[in-house]
């Protein structure tokens, strides 16, 4: 949400990133927000008048009453009056209040320079490729197939209790699916980030300061009759766990990785895979949050965004890096780049993670700010996903399948498995 001192000082900016962002139906929105804050700033003062009158005749009450005069009760009347005009006043200031808050929301974050401009993710933009993807000369069997080879995954009994959309992993595939989340775990623990399990469900306030309206709609679940919803990473719990706070300077940057299991609704057009693991309702997640100063948010999100990259090449995953461009970005987003892992089946990268500069949006939001040498300013706040199985399953079985029908475990990960080296049947 921006600043609405930075919308009214700024707006022909605010309206050119609408259209950058080809949000050309929101720039009436700008006006809209101005005027309202206008509108505001004269109740306001109204307000303030009032206030200030009701302090002044109630301290020359005080003197009135030691000196027993008749006037007591004309000024005890008088107060009482502007009392009521006050309540009025002050039901219209939180209306207008509440009316330019919800405006503001939808008003999207200004983009950041580099952001490449374009439509939708047909637009995105290919930054870098790690590893060079395998010659094989052989077929890898779709992913379901591979864990069906070892007994690893049953979908058609996760249908019949939960629908499409679930699935039961088992043996091999299950302590896999473990041992991926485990070494995440250490591996980021070991470049400086403080470990954290969350809370899975958390309030409607903390939903809209973390995220847009529509992308909630899309997501989120709600639990019935409770202000409750199940939290669709564990970035919003984390975000959230600084709400309403004021950070010492010195604290920064504040570096957290948290586990949890994720639940969305994934409504859209995608919809949700009958048969695999690549859109579904429940997953796993080992996620990474920074919280910094504003000047140095582009250093951290570079910073995050290798780590991702570095521990899928660990794994001998391929992957490049796509930045999205400006009609990809979600509306409180400054930058985001995602790491796509390369699929030796269907010889074509497809999304893992997404790496996102979120700027004060989420702050300004949930009010954290951070008590500086110069007075008290919002934290910039960045998220991205180190792994998330059993979507990254799809691309580690692929890249470590071999013609007999086994499936390789990089050295790094075998003493999460018990020390296998090789999964068979």
């Amino acid at each position: 949400m921006l600043d609405i001192k930075f919308i009214k000082e700024n707006k022909d900016l605010v309206k050119e990133n609408m259209k950058k962002k080809f949000q050309e139906d929101k720039i009436n929105l700008v006006d809209e927000v101005i005027s309202i804050y206008n509108e505001y700033i004269v109740v306001k003062g109204k307000c303030d008048e009032i206030r200030a009158f009701i302090n002044k005749k109630s301290k020359n009450m005080v003197t009135l009453i030691k000196e027993n005069t008749e006037e007591v009760e004309n000024v005890k009347k008088e107060i009482s009056k502007k009392k009521d005009e006050l309540n009025l006043l002050q039901e219209g200031e939180k209306k207008l209040l509440t009316k330019m808050r919800e405006k503001q929301m939808l008003i999207p974050n200004i983009i950041d320079k580099t952001v490449p401009i374009g439509k939708d993710d047909s637009e995105n933009v290919e930054v870098e490729k790690f590893l060079v993807p395998k010659e094989l000369d052989y077929e890898i069997p779709y992913h379901v197939d591979i864990m069906e080879q070892f007994n690893g995954i049953d979908l058609d009994s996760a249908r019949k209790v939960s629908g499409n959309g679930f699935y039961y992993l088992s043996g091999d595939i299950a302590r896999l699916h473990s041992a991926i989340l485990s070494y995440a775990r250490d591996f980021i623990i070991d470049r400086g980030f403080r470990y954290y399990i969350p809370p899975y469900m958390i309030h409607g306030e903390i939903v809209n300061g973390v995220m847009s309206f529509s992308e909630m709609q899309n997501m989120m679940y709600k639990i019935e009759g409770e202000d409750l919803y199940l939290i669709g990473t564990s970035e919003h719990s984390m975000i959230g766990k600084y709400v309403d706070s004021i950070l010492e300077e010195d604290e920064l940057p504040i570096k957290n990785t948290s586990f949890s299991p994720c639940f969305r609704k994934e409504v859209g057009a995608h919809g949700i895979e009958e048969r695999g693991v690549y859109r579904i309702h429940q997953f796993e997640k080992q996620e990474m949050v920074v919280l910094c100063k504003p000047q140095d948010s582009m250093k951290f999100f570079y910073e995050i965004l290798k780590n991702t990259v570095d521990f899928f090449v660990s794994l001998n995953i391929p992957v490049r890096t796509l930045e999205c461009c400006s009609g990809d970005l979600a509306d409180l987003k400054v930058k985001s780049i995602d790491v796509e892992s390369w699929s030796p089946r269907q010889k074509k990268y497809f999304e893992v993670g997404s790496c996102s500069n979120l700027g004060d949006a989420q702050a300004r939001r949930l009010k954290i700010r951070v008590k500086g040498k110069d007075g008290k300013y919002f934290v910039h706040t960045l998220n991205n996903t180190l792994v998330a199985p059993p979507r990254m399953l799809i691309s580690f079985l692929e890249n470590n399948y071999n013609q007999d029908k086994t499936v390789t475990i990089p050295e790094v990960l075998q003493k999460y498995m018990g020390g296998k080296k090789i999964i068979t049947k």
